[in-house]
């Protein structure tokens, strides 16, 4: 059975040796990797509530193809699909409820990983 998670607690991540390399560049720009993907989770929740997204996902996805273009593009290089994705979301976000803006209760930190998350990741 899959253990509750509860806040403070730690949660290991671990990337696949097949990852897009756009994925890998997009984990290696942030600087706080979990608060961004905080922000991510809190946009998801925000957009469909919480849901379980494996219901939805699928299995087999191509949306960043980056095997199949010459360089990974720089920041400032918009591209369609990416662009297309982002007004979807705007378009979903200006149909959806606005969410309640709740302020930090405490400054953003780095997470700490003990051993066992280090173990766990190799």
């Amino acid at each position: 059975m899959k253990k509750t998670k509860l806040p403070g607690e730690n949660i290991s991540l671990k990337t696949k040796k097949t990852e897009d390399p756009l994925v890998m560049q997009w984990l290696n720009t942030q600087s706080n990797l979990m608060d961004s993907l905080r922000y991510l989770v809190e946009n998801e929740i925000a957009l469909n509530g919480v849901r379980n997204l494996q219901a939805f996902v699928p299995m087999e996805r191509s949306r960043l193809q980056s095997s199949n273009s010459p360089a990974i593009p720089q920041e400032n290089e918009a591209r369609p699909q990416v662009s297309a994705g982002l007004e979807q979301m705007a378009a979903a976000k200006e149909e959806a409820p606005a969410a309640p803006v709740v302020p930090a209760a405490e400054p953003a930190v780095e997470e700490e990983f003990d051993d066992d998350d280090i173990e766990a990741w190799s």
